[in-house]
């Protein structure tokens, strides 16, 4: 049976395909919008990731230079003055008295009178004072008493020796007796040399009931009266009497600097000043010196030699000594809170061109009180640090303060 076709619109309907533009319109066109929907997104995403990551980069960078400019200390700088030197050297000094000395009593009593009251002037050996010494006394007329008997002993063994001597000579007694009898002669004189040393020490302690000026001066202080009990001796039982200064010449001490140490001669001439006589100089020369320096002071300990004898200068005063020591070199001079104080000694902190901290130790000279004279360690050129830091270490890195109050970040 012949096969027929079939009908021509079913075959059309099966035959039929669809045009690229039908796809693109009908299925297509949903998903290119989502494509690029999802890239406009990711886009955003990746941007708003970058530029988030560009800002914390900013601000740890920032972060970080800022902590480190906060670490970095910032100071502020002096330059030390340099002075014209002066060919004067004035120190202070103390003055006191050439020659002074506490008087004890050198035996036991009672005061019975003083002759010399504080301020008076005395020569030597003039009397200050009577003790009464009624025990010494005593033993003085016993001493003696009992030298006599020895005496009286001596005479009687030296009749024995002689006649033991003479009855020797004739084999009346023997050897031995002799000789014991010739012994028994010594030991007496042994005894009565004894004895008359008892008295010759009785007598000398009986000698001190009479106190006496050892030398010329004047009477500072006197701490007894009449009546009163007096020991023997400095110990811990005894009290001086009196007080004496010899105030003709007056030594007047002063603690020379190191660099002015050659300077100091036997004989220099200085001048001494004291505030209450303003405008008076008192003329001193050098008598001597320690000839050796203070290691703890790094001073040379000298004595000026002041005349007074008209006693207007006191001892114990303060007053200042003027030295011509010939000398003009110039001084260094930096203020006081400038000073670093640690185990190596006093130092000062230095900084250089590269903003960079130097310690640098120094030798002090004259405190001037706002001011130190520094006479090694330090240039005039230097720029030093003001109230530094203990904890500035060397090689640390600073900022320089601006003398307007801003910072000059090196």
């Amino acid at each position: 049976m012949p096969i027929q076709p079939p009908p021509e619109t079913t075959q059309r309907i099966e035959t039929h395909e669809m045009s690229p533009d039908e796809t693109r319109q009908s299925g297509g066109a949903p998903s290119a919008r989502g494509k690029i929907l999802v890239g406009a997104v990711l886009l955003v995403l990746i941007t708003a990731g970058v530029v988030t990551f560009l800002n914390r980069s900013s601000e740890s960078s920032a972060l970080a230079k800022e902590t480190e400019a906060v670490a970095v200390p910032t100071v502020a700088l002096v330059q030390p003055a340099s002075e014209s030197g002066n060919d004067e050297l004035v120190l202070p000094g103390n003055l006191q008295a050439f020659e002074e000395s506490p008087i004890f009593a050198r035996t036991n009593g009672y005061l019975v009178r003083w002759y010399k009251d504080m301020g008076s002037k005395i020569e030597k050996g003039e009397l200050l004072a009577t003790i009464d010494t009624p025990e010494v006394d005593q033993e003085l007329y016993q001493a003696k008493a009992s030298r006599e008997q020895v005496k009286s002993a001596l005479d009687l063994a030296k009749i024995s020796a002689d006649r033991w001597a003479n009855l020797r000579k004739s084999d009346s007694v023997s050897q031995q007796e002799a000789d014991q009898q010739a012994s028994g002669y010594q030991q007496a004189q042994a005894n009565l040399a004894a004895a008359d040393a008892n008295v010759r020490r009785l007598e000398q302690l009986e000698s001190f009931k009479n106190v006496y000026a050892p030398f010329s001066g004047v009477l500072t202080r006197r701490n007894v009266d009449p009546g009163a009990l007096i020991n023997s001796g400095a110990g811990a039982t005894g009290k001086e009497l009196f007080d004496i200064a010899r105030v003709d010449p007056l030594r007047v001490y002063v603690s020379v600097p190191q660099a002015y140490a050659p300077s100091m001669k036997v004989g220099v001439k200085a001048v001494v000043t004291l505030q209450e006589f303003p405008g008076q100089k008192f003329m001193g020369t050098v008598a001597r010196t320690a000839d050796a320096i203070d290691p703890a002071t790094r001073t040379l300990n000298t004595e000026v030699d002041v005349p007074n004898k008209d006693g207007k200068l006191l001892p114990g005063s303060f007053g200042e000594v003027h030295f011509a020591t010939g000398s003009s070199v110039p001084r260094i001079t930096i203020p006081v809170n400038a000073m670093l104080f640690r185990a190596q000694g006093p130092q000062v902190a230095v900084v250089d061109k590269d903003s960079k901290v130097h310690l640098r130790p120094i030798t002090i000279g004259r405190d001037y009180g706002a001011t130190l004279e520094i006479l090694g360690g330090l240039d005039a050129s230097d720029q030093v640090i003001i109230n530094p830091s203990d904890s500035l270490e060397e090689g640390e890195t600073v900022h320089v303060a601006k003398p307007g109050g801003g910072d000059a970040h090196s």
